[in-house]
């Protein structure tokens, strides 16, 4: 993906994938690109300039954490999406702040890894040929190498006579010959199926390391983490696979011995420091005054825990010290309860772009299930293709299914667009379970259909609340 898309060529990518909510596809867009003009800028002028977090207010379910992931997605940037609850003050049980940067850290890590192994794949395939063709028909050993009975007085090898010499000729040229043969058959995936013994590295046991993690102990786990890595790093077990899953082990393991791993860690703390995108999702939940009692008592705490890292501190992980400053920061909440300005003054100020999401409307909602590239009912057509089942969605049934949806948020409790997730479910359960047995050919989805399968339970105020 391009580096240097225009605020409205990006509102053009979003809206492929999502309905709706112009203003704040604008301000995503305008942040995105602001870091292609932040490059551009001469380094001392470059110190001053901060990113322009954004807070963006709207219900659930009318596409806050979408339009982010799909930001991220089209910059190609780490992203990782936290929960303003999951934290607590300092003191307190519960995650420290810290974490978020270095799971976005961990996340960029595996960005970078999975595109040098990409690199390196092509020579990673061509060792790991060779290490599986040395387990199906290895390579003869000259004779005085096969062990002590060959060695001569003083420990010295022996020199082969010339009789010994030519049989170990003729069996390397027979292990070539079976080798070449063998190579033709791997790469056309005759002997996928076949079994053999490979040896693969033992990893680290996280059962307990994850013991302290929910205890705001993260400190101590990177160490403990570190500690035990040290101790099984080297260690390697037996295991017996076919060929086709040995191929994949042994790829890997070429590859991460092509790959230069301290170059991966500088680039993942680079690209997660210029690039790296973090959602806190539920800030509302954390506004308000604090009462000093009961299970919010430690709300203004976490506020003024993120604070620092949202302004712009230094976080360490297990692969290096982190800068927060150039991080974008996009904070979401729905503020049923609270409001904006129920945060600490602070916490407001870094969050200078204010953006609301509007309702979802039955318009939208057939807009939904229709327009964009990953719609619902491409999804579910897509899916029972796969059982020559061809779905139709005619326009009046999806007419239907918006006005269903839209009057059921409105009986029940608005979930936005998660509300099609549920009818969809339900509309297509009976043909979802009969497939391929009983239900094959075309499935023409109209209003009468939608009618049929949904019309009792929509009508049905106390049913609707368990079942749509």
């Amino acid at each position: 993906m391009r580096q240097d898309l225009t605020p409205r060529e990006i509102v053009a990518e979003l809206d492929k994938y999502i309905v709706g909510q112009a203003k704040a596809k604008r301000a995503v867009a305008i942040a995105l690109r602001n870091r292609f003009r932040f490059r551009q800028l001469p380094l001392p002028l470059r110190d001053e300039v901060i990113p322009k977090n954004i807070l963006m207010i709207g219900p659930t379910g009318v596409g806050k954490t979408e339009i982010a992931r799909r930001l991220a997605r089209l910059a190609n940037a780490p992203f990782v999406k936290v929960e303003a609850t999951k934290f607590t003050e300092v003191g307190y049980v519960g995650r420290d702040v810290d974490s978020m940067i270095r799971d976005l850290v961990q996340t960029a890590y595996q960005m970078v890894e999975q595109e040098k192994t990409a690199e390196v794949r092509p020579r990673a395939e061509e060792a790991a040929k060779e290490r599986l063709l040395d387990l199906l028909q290895p390579v003869p050993r000259r004779e005085s190498q096969q062990g002590n009975m060959f060695m001569g007085f003083g420990g010295e090898a022996r020199t082969l006579t010339t009789e010994e010499e030519e049989r170990h000729r003729k069996r390397v040229e027979q292990a070539e010959r079976i080798r070449g043969r063998l190579r033709e058959q791997l790469e056309m995936g005759v002997l996928d199926d076949r079994k053999v013994e490979v040896e693969v590295e033992e990893s680290a046991p996280t059962a307990f390391t994850q013991v302290f993690s929910p205890q705001g102990m993260e400190d101590m786990t990177l160490n403990l983490q570190d500690m035990l890595g040290n101790v099984f790093q080297g260690k390697k077990r037996s295991r017996t696979v076919n060929v086709n899953e040995a191929r994949e082990i042994l790829i890997q393991e070429e590859a991460r011995k092509l790959i230069d791993q301290d170059a991966v860690k500088r680039e993942a703390i680079v690209r997660a420091e210029q690039d790296g995108i973090v959602f806190v999702d539920e800030i509302d939940k954390i506004a308000g005054k604090d009462s000093g009692t009961g299970p919010d008592v430690s709300r203004g705490g976490v506020q003024r825990d993120i604070l620092p890292i949202i302004e712009g501190s230094t976080v360490q992980t297990k692969y290096g010290t982190v800068r927060t400053d150039y991080m974008l920061f996009i904070a979401a909440g729905a503020f049923h309860v609270s409001k904006p300005s129920d945060l600490i003054p602070e916490l407001q100020g870094r969050l200078p772009i204010r953006v609301e999401l509007d309702n979802l409307t039955e318009g939208d909602f057939r807009r939904i299930l229709s327009e964009p590239r990953n719609a619902l009912t491409k999804q579910y057509a897509a899916l029972l293709e796969t059982e020559n089942v061809h779905l139709e969605f005619t326009e009046d049934g999806v007419e239907e299914l918006a006005r269903i949806a839209a009057e059921v948020n409105q009986r029940t409790e608005n979930i936005g667009a998660r509300r099609l997730h549920t009818i969809m479910e339900r509309l297509l359960e009976d043909v979802s379970f009969a497939a391929p047995e009983e239900v094959s050919g075309a499935v023409c989805v109209n209003a009468s259909y939608v009618r049929g399968k949904l019309d009792a339970i929509a009508t049905d105020q106390e049913l609707a609340r368990y079942i749509l």
